[in-house]
């Protein structure tokens, strides 16, 4: 009885870090080594750091990545081991993104990834070209920096397994696991008992289960080890998020799983799990008739490697154990929001090396929640250095500028690194002002309470000097143009005071780190930015919005989450409000953001659009043919509503277009995130009424309308006869 020792490596790499990627990728190698793995497999492109996006077609990444390489074939912490790493490679003058599979002063092959993720939040065709020759192999002659370490000059590079003394190993990278004909299949039918998976998973809400159950079909009709290895934390795209949650699955049973969502740099899985049991599973008629008929793939032959522990060894051992199915750790949505927010923003803070957070907080239940996920940021900071994370704490002094700093509470983190500011106006409520301030300080945030009418007042005499005009709200008897401008002023003046304070607020406090700006935070939501519901350059213009993907229901329900699990029951007064901007007189009456005269639709609607735009891919037409069957038993349900909802939808949308240029960066959490102008390749200016589409919804508006009078009066004849 022979058993396997595998470890995944969870890493944070930085793109172009050549520096810190190696002395991470070698961390983990050690810690592998130390739980008694003899074979270890990190995320993809790890080397390099994989979101250097047209990075990639520079010359100096590849070189480096070579340098890199070198770096880490030539440490004997890597003596009897099997390494998987990945980087990108340079064969023939096309540039692949692949895996290396080496040991000690050797490398075995290249394998390079046979299918690119290119849609969505991913360009990988626009950097490298996927390997189309299937079980084929071609010379790969190594760079003269390896060459002096391993005395090899070629290696095979393309579509291979790699078999050792007592096993067979394969790869399959990230996207291929999601293709229709996924390559371990074959790979496994011929043979192979180990795959690994190298990814660089971004997280969505929901998107682990998917990711689980994709690898446990997979292994659970082929059988196999299959070893997950992910990313983990913001790459420098800054939109993505990678969550980590390394595994290793065994025949469809999860047997060990790593951390979602963390903010250690380095965290390796490992598990110990005999072989056998993939040959025993293997037995299967039906599956051996297919693998009979399997064309053989092209064998390297790792003569010098032997990577299975006998049993003695392992019973001998005081560190190994044998591990056995596990239930997978799948977090609540709200659990899933909380620790990816706080994980973005952490980082984010660190690697920009800024103060800390600046915030103008409304009281509504936007920005509101934009200060909760500041607090689960310091929560999961506190957490962290508890447990005993050295790096962790070294960042939050850094931060802070405290080098002897230890937290006891995550208020005591807030206080150093978070200023908040009611920027209120003669439109303002005392509710509103009231609810920020209380919420400042539940959390310990540093909170300021300003009045900006003068401010408003300079720029609209500005204004009426420049133009020899005043505008006037609707209430005073204006147009809703003028209502409009003198909405948007108020809204832009916060923006630039917001800058200000931001800029000063560590100089003026005395804080250790005088001189050092605050980043701003927005707060516009998924649905707002989608609808256009916003003021170009106002408020919602920041240096990232850690809302920017999330809907409005989902605040509502992190608020109730939040609520109920850190004990913080004055939220109950800011989920229960109505959302209002407060930019008019509040003789005027509420200003109800879901109202007619506002965005015209719920955010629960708008968030429907957003899938139905985005992630099905649906024009008006198809949207109001999809409408007419979701939403029949609805309320709100003749073909002239819905039909109605879907102009003003794609009308909006199409006008404001030109606003998604300058969204702010927001952490990537949902399928429909209207971050349109880096990953929604569509244009920017539309004839907004559409008159195509839109007739031909009217024509059918009125075919339905006629067949409904119909029905209804046959229906009225028979009830009558």
């Amino acid at each position: 009885m022979s058993f396997a020792v595998v470890a995944a490596a969870t890493l944070s790499s930085t793109p172009l870090d050549f520096e810190g990627n190696l002395k991470r990728i070698l961390e983990s190698i050690r810690l592998a080594r130390e739980a008694g793995a003899t074979l270890r497999t990190g995320p993809e492109l790890e080397i390099s750091g994989y979101s250097c996006l047209d990075h990639f077609l520079e010359r100096d990444t590849f070189h480096h990545s070579c340098e890199v390489l070198a770096k880490i074939v030539e440490n004997p912490v890597c003596k009897g081991m099997l390494i998987d790493v990945g980087m990108g490679v340079r064969h023939r003058n096309i540039r692949y993104n692949c895996r290396v599979l080496c040991t000690y002063r050797h490398i075995y092959c290249i394998r390079p990834k046979m299918a690119l993720a290119n849609d969505g939040m991913y360009r990988e065709a626009r950097y490298f070209t996927a390997w189309a020759k299937v079980r084929q192999v071609e010379d790969y002659q190594l760079e003269k920096v390896i060459r002096d370490i391993t005395d090899q000059r070629y290696v095979p590079i393309g579509d291979q397994i790699l078999a050792t003394r007592d096993t067979e190993v394969a790869c399959e990278t990230c996207e291929e696991l999601f293709t229709p004909l996924n390559p371990s299949t074959f790979s496994g039918l011929d043979g192979a008992e180990i795959i690994l998976n190298s990814s660089a998973s971004h997280a969505e809400m929901g998107r682990l289960r998917e990711r689980v159950g994709l690898i446990a079909n997979s292994t659970r009709k082929l059988g196999g080890i299959y070893i997950y290895a992910n990313a983990t934390g913001v790459d420098g795209d800054a939109r993505i998020l990678f969550d980590g949650s390394s595994m290793i699955i065994v025949n469809g049973d999860v047997v060990a799983q790593g951390s979602q969502f963390s903010l250690l740099p380095v965290e390796v899985t490992v598990a110990t799990v005999d072989i056998e049991q993939v040959r025993s599973f293997r037995t299967s008629v039906s599956r051996n008739v297919q693998a009979s008929q399997q064309a053989q793939f092209h064998r390297v032959c790792a003569i010098d490697l032997k990577l299975l522990r006998p049993a003695d060894e392992v019973y001998l051992s005081n560190t190994l154990r044998i591990s056995i199915p596990i239930e997978t750790k799948i977090l609540d949505p709200m659990e899933e929001v909380h620790y990816a927010t706080g994980v973005w923003l952490w980082q984010y803070l660190v690697r920009s090396n800024s103060a800390g957070y600046f915030l103008p907080l409304s009281g509504g239940i936007d920005s509101c929640t934009v200060a909760l996920f500041v607090y689960g940021m310091a929560k999961l900071v506190l957490t962290s250095i508890q447990a005993g994370e050295t790096t962790t704490l070294s960042d939050l002094r850094r931060v802070i500028g405290d080098p002897e700093f230890v937290p006891g509470e995550p208020q005591e983190i807030v206080s150093r690194l978070f200023h908040t500011c009611y920027m209120r106006t003669k439109n303002s409520t005392e509710d509103t002002r009231m609810r920020a301030s209380t919420l400042a300080d539940t959390i310990g945030a540093y909170h300021s309470d300003i009045s900006i009418d003068e401010a408003i007042a300079a720029h609209e005499i500005i204004i009426q000097k420049t133009l020899h005009y005043r505008p006037k709200y609707t209430i005073q008897g204006g147009s809703n143009s003028e209502d409009l401008a003198r909405q948007n002023i108020q809204a832009r003046s916060r923006m630039v005071v917001g800058y200000g304070l931001a800029q000063l607020s560590t100089t003026a406090r005395g804080l250790r780190r005088a001189g050092v700006a605050l980043l701003v935070l927005g707060a516009g939501n998924c649905a707002e930015n989608l609808r256009g519901y916003y003021t170009k350059y106002d408020a919602s213009s920041a240096d990232i919005s850690p809302l920017g993907s999330i809907s409005k229901s989902d605040v509502r329900a992190f608020q109730r989450w939040a609520r109920d699990n850190w004990n913080l029951p004055s939220l109950t007064n800011i989920i229960n409000a109505k959302p209002t901007p407060e930019l008019r007189p509040q003789a005027a009456g509420l200003q109800d953001d879901e109202s007619d005269s506002e965005m015209g639709m719920t955010y629960e609607e708008l968030a429907e659009f957003g899938i139905l735009r985005k992630v099905e891919k649906l024009g008006p037409w198809s949207a109001y043919q999809r409408l007419l069957g979701a939403w029949k038993d609805k309320d709100m349900n003749s073909p002239r509503e819905i039909a109605e909802k879907v102009f003003l939808f794609y009308r909006y949308w199409a006008l404001n277009r030109h606003k998604s240029t300058i969204l702010t960066p927001s952490v990537h959490l949902s399928a429909y995130d209207p971050d349109d102008n880096r990953h929604d390749l569509r244009p920017f200016l539309y004839n907004f009424e559409w008159p195509w589409q839109f007739n031909k919804i009217r024509e059918n508006v009125e075919k339905l309308e006629t067949m409904l009078i119909s029905q209804a009066h046959q229906h009225e004849q028979r009830y009558t006869s």
